[in-house]
């Protein structure tokens, strides 16, 4: 292919999708920003602040074009909740350090847990999806994810005091919902059980209520599924039924612990 043959057929791909490499750059400096403003010792917040604010309008504007230009009234918006974001992430920090016991200190829970981070960025994102805003709060988990592998959509919505340990696989689809007190270990997914795009605007994906504990690699799927309150699900386990109140859900699957002597002997 002769290279004006190819400019020709990059640009009929640019014109048809408009991706911004930028977008997802920016988008990504500016979560990073955005948490060390909150709680890096050594961040400047006050000018931190102001650059978060000139950051936000260059990704809103890749991000929604045709307000380019228009006052940046979501920002403000955001900084006023800054308060109540400090108290929720404030409850999901002592909620780690209160039932970890390798946690040593709060500081460590801030610094050294991937499941704090991603809890931090995912409510960060949300009230920017809440704004309204398209893609950037999508980009905020994702660069959450890629560092810490715990995929949180910004559309779920989550309670107070939410743990997570350890994390690495952990995914919580679009419409999931988590009350109060719940804790979660890596490799649990709450997801959809059917994958159809006309699914799409609906709830897909399951209500886990108040003080329940989901151990590794859970999978619990539906959007009609609710794990009762104060509830425990096993690992490994594959639900795709609300269980009541107050129910201990285990993998029955058996394992069997053989001598090598006695195998040899066989």
């Amino acid at each position: 292919m002769n290279s004006s043959t190819l400019l020709a057929a990059i640009s009929d791909q640019k014109r048809e999708i408009k991706v911004s490499v930028k977008l997802k750059q920016e988008s990504q400096r500016f979560t990073q920003l955005l948490f060390n403003a909150l709680f890096d010792q050594g961040t400047d917040a006050a000018q931190a602040l102001r650059e978060l604010e000139d950051l936000f309008l260059v990704i809103r504007n890749l991000a929604c074009p045709e307000k380019k230009g228009k006052p940046c009234k979501t920002w403000d918006d955001f900084t006023e909740i800054i308060p109540e974001l400090f108290c929720s992430l404030k409850k999901d920090a002592m909620a780690i350090h209160n039932n970890d016991p390798a946690a040593q200190s709060i500081e460590e829970v801030y610094l050294a847990y991937p499941g704090f981070f991603a809890i931090a960025i995912y409510r960060m994102a949300k009230e920017f999806f809440k704004l309204g805003l398209p893609l950037i709060p999508r980009l905020m988990t994702e660069y959450a994810h890629q560092l810490t592998g715990i995929d949180i959509h910004p559309g779920a919505t989550i309670g107070n005091s939410f743990f997570i340990d350890h994390g690495t696989g952990i995914v919580i689809g679009e419409t999931a919902d988590i009350h109060d007190n719940v804790k979660i270990y890596q490799g649990v997914t709450l997801g959809a059980l059917k994958v159809k795009k006309q699914l799409q605007n609906t709830k897909r994906h399951p209500t886990i209520e108040k003080d329940v504990v989901i151990y590794a690699n859970a999978s619990i799927l539906g959007g009609d599924t609710v794990v009762g309150e104060n509830s425990i699900i096993g690992g490994n386990t594959w639900l795709t039924e609300s269980v009541a109140k107050n129910s201990i859900v285990v993998n029955s699957s058996k394992v069997e612990i053989i001598s090598k002597s006695r195998k040899e002997d066989e």
